[in-house]
């Protein structure tokens, strides 16, 4: 089922997400914007944890989460420990839900027009793992970046 595919690759990218957050040499790097990269790895890092919980976790899983996305780019030096422990609620939250979706489920319409148009709950689950590896690539060149200074 396209549930158990999803969950495997979500959950690849977000261990490899904590992975590169825990390899940063020097923490205060997280933060860092330089030059024409206007995101950090810790704003990055916490947009992913909110487009993950509103999208998957609320929509479809029911959680609760109340999304602030101003605050995914704003906030400043979240320590470390604190991105890998919401990662890894992330990483259940995405696994709660994706088991509970059911064929139909998936097959259905998402039910919040996000996108320009309206789409399938597939489309959509298909279009947040590809925004999690798009953004996972953006911070592993940010630290190899910085790491190497």
């Amino acid at each position: 089922m396209l549930n158990q595919t999803l969950k495997k690759l979500f959950n690849r990218d977000l261990h490899k997400l904590k992975i590169e957050i825990e390899s940063y040499q020097n923490e205060a790097n997280l933060w860092i914007v330089d030059q024409s990269i206007t995101n950090s790895a810790g704003n990055l890092c916490l947009h992913l944890i909110g487009n993950l919980n509103t999208y998957i976790g609320a929509t479809l899983g029911g959680s609760g989460y109340i999304r602030n996305r101003e605050l995914e780019f704003s906030l400043k030096d979240v320590p470390r420990y604190e991105l890998i422990e919401k990662i890894d609620q992330t990483i259940e939250v995405v696994n709660q839900t994706l088991d509970k979706l059911t064929v139909e489920e998936i097959a259905a319409e998402y039910p919040l027009l996000v996108l320009e148009e309206k789409t399938s709950t597939e489309y959509f689950l298909v279009h947040l793992a590809t925004h999690l590896a798009y953004h996972l690539g953006q911070i592993n060149y940010h630290r190899r970046l910085l790491d190497a200074v």
